[in-house]
């Protein structure tokens, strides 16, 4: 029979409480021009019909790995499939969570609205929006867009919500939305030019002059 593990304080591994491991996952999107997350509507709301509206999460199943209970939850919650999202923080306050002690390992994903399925049990709500959501869940956006912000103050368009041929108002646009703030366009195509390279193609844009079309330099 094999000896059960004991740390350097004589306790083996079930001597040690053990919280719950939950999965929550922040989809940023561009929506009606506004930078927005998806909500969901809660299996408890289904059963005792008060709406409430969460990310998609779930709890870890048994013999399941983070990156599958991701996946489930969004394709259980929200009818989603297809997305790669990544891991952004632990949030682990004792008290976040009044059904007990759960952890959550928070993911993100950022998508074109398109790619994600309307259902009257999912909605877009833009970020500086929200509802009250339970389990700190707000929080866990806030980080979300702070990381978001963080990639395209280094980058243009890091998460390919444009077309793959873009005009450079359209890229700063989509960055003022992203980062909630204006940008003068002289500094913004300075600090782009490097970033992207010319498709040699014009699109005409209203009545004045064709502007030129970028595309992202391949990575």
């Amino acid at each position: 029979m094999t000896t059960p593990y004991r740390d350097s304080a004589g306790l083996t591994l079930e001597d040690y409480p053990r919280p719950s491991v939950a999965v929550d996952t922040a989809v940023l999107t561009i929506a009606d021009g506004r930078l927005s997350a998806l909500l969901t509507l809660t299996n408890d709301a289904v059963r005792d019909a008060s709406e409430e509206w969460r990310l998609p999460g779930s709890f870890l199943h048994e013999g399941e790995t983070l990156a599958h209970a991701v996946l489930r939850s969004l394709r259980d919650k929200a009818g989603i499939a297809g997305l790669r999202p990544r891991q952004l923080h632990v949030f682990d306050a004792p008290d976040r969570d009044d059904r007990g002690w759960v952890l959550s390992v928070a993911h993100l994903d950022v998508v074109r609205s398109d790619r994600l399925a309307a259902s009257d049990r999912t909605r877009l709500v833009p970020v500086d929006d929200l509802p009250d959501l339970r389990y700190d869940h707000s929080t866990i956006v806030a980080f979300a867009v702070d990381a978001l912000r963080a990639d395209y103050r280094r980058m243009p368009d890091p998460a390919g919500l444009l077309d793959p041929a873009f005009t450079m108002a359209e890229l700063r646009r989509l960055h003022e939305i992203v980062l909630g703030e204006r940008l003068l366009p002289d500094t913004f195509r300075r600090a782009m030019l490097p970033l992207v390279e010319a498709t040699r193609e014009l699109r005409r844009e209203g009545r004045g002059r064709p502007a030129e079309l970028y595309r992202l330099v391949a990575a």
